[in-house]
This record gives structure tokens, sequence and C-alpha cells, in this order.
């Protein structure tokens, strides 16, 4: 199998078994996602979602979140993920927000990566999720599976997000993101890779080199 027809085999099965796939993290604006998927970064999207709604109602805009002390910040985060530096991230996230860019989140990747907290990763789920741009991101999940499946077998995210650009056209790589995190978070898990159940193991490389 050429790695072309490897990419197109995936992507009819992704797209034949979730045709519009959306994030698991809930929000309802830009800001909100942006703070999102920032307390997200190791981990899951459950608990991410049982903080944000009160953190939204006490602090629902960047000036909010810019007057907040990082103490009242973290009440609301305490239970995430490394929640110090979390809150700490943004409130000064917030505060860049309302100080230079006028209290709107920017779309490109050199203004995003500008904000404390926010890496490449999370720079290309806001352009992808928010302005709706063809960028990839490489978390864990994505990094994993795409190595797995042999889609992409560098050794760092950046090298793996370059290998799924080339290859999967404009118009699904913010779906190929969703695609492919969902996959690895209940089916090609890190530890115990549900490979019995997995509909494509025919087209994995790894399941087909054991």
């Amino acid at each position: 199998m050429t790695i072309k027809e490897r990419y197109q085999a995936v992507l009819e099965h992704f797209a034949a078994l979730n045709p519009n796939p959306e994030s698991e993290l809930h929000f309802s604006n830009p800001f909100e996602t942006l703070v999102a998927v920032i307390l997200s970064a190791q981990c899951t999207d459950k608990r991410v979602n049982m903080v944000t709604p009160a953190l939204f109602a006490a602090l629902p805009t960047p000036e909010a979140m810019a007057a907040a002390s990082v103490e009242d910040i973290l009440e609301y985060v305490k239970s995430v993920s490394y929640p110090n530096s979390k809150a700490a991230h943004l409130k000064s996230m917030a505060t860049m927000l309302v100080d230079k860019f006028g209290s709107t989140v920017p779309s490109t990747m050199e203004e995003l990566t500008q904000l404390p907290g926010v890496g490449r990763k999370t720079a290309n789920v806001i352009m992808g999720v928010v302005f709706g741009k063809a960028a990839i991101a490489v978390d864990t999940h994505v990094f994993r599976v795409s190595n797995r499946l042999g889609l992409a077998s560098g050794k760092t995210p950046l090298e793996v997000e370059k290998a799924l650009t080339r290859h999967i056209p404009e118009h699904l790589r913010y779906k190929a993101h969703h695609w492919l995190l969902l996959h690895g978070r209940y089916v090609c898990k890190s530890q115990r890779p549900d490979c019995l159940n997995c509909p494509i193991t025919h087209l994995c490389k790894h399941y087909n080199s054991k």
C-alpha cells in the first residue's frame, strides 16, 4: 500500500464514520475556546468541562479574567492538571489579549503563540476550531495514531504535523485532527490499544507489523 492509498483509505473511513467531528470541549465563543484549550493540556476534556461553567460565569471576558488575581482563577481551576501554572497563564493571557489585541482572540500562529500558555498545538486548535483554517494540531493522540497507522513517522509533533499537512487536503485538515484525536482517545489508546475492536487494523502499519 502506498502512502497515498493509506491516507485515502483512512480518511474515507473516518469521513463515513463521523462526517462532522467536533471538539468535546464546551465553549460558546473564541475567548472561552482559548481558555478551555489551554486548560485541556495534559488533562481530560471531561475534567475541563467540569470546571469551565463556573469559571466562565465568574470571569466571562478577557477584561474580567485580566482583572482577577491568579489566586481567584486558581479557585476555579484547581482540579485540572498543573493548576498553578495554568491559572497564571490564564491571567497573563487575558492581560495580553486586552493590552495587545484589543480583547480579541488573534487568528494567526505568530500572534497566538505570543500568548502565555499557547504553544503551536493550542494555536493550531484555535485556528481550526475558531477560524476554520486548514490547521492540524498534533497532540499526544494525533501523534500516536499517526505513527501507528503509518501516516507519519516523525519523532516530534512538528514533524508529524508537516507530514499530515503534506498529505491531507486543506478542506479535511480540521476534520482530520478530530478524527485522529478521537480514534486515539477511544480506540487506539496509549497503553492498551483496542485492536480487536478497531475497524481499520487492515490499514494499520503497526498492527500488521506484529
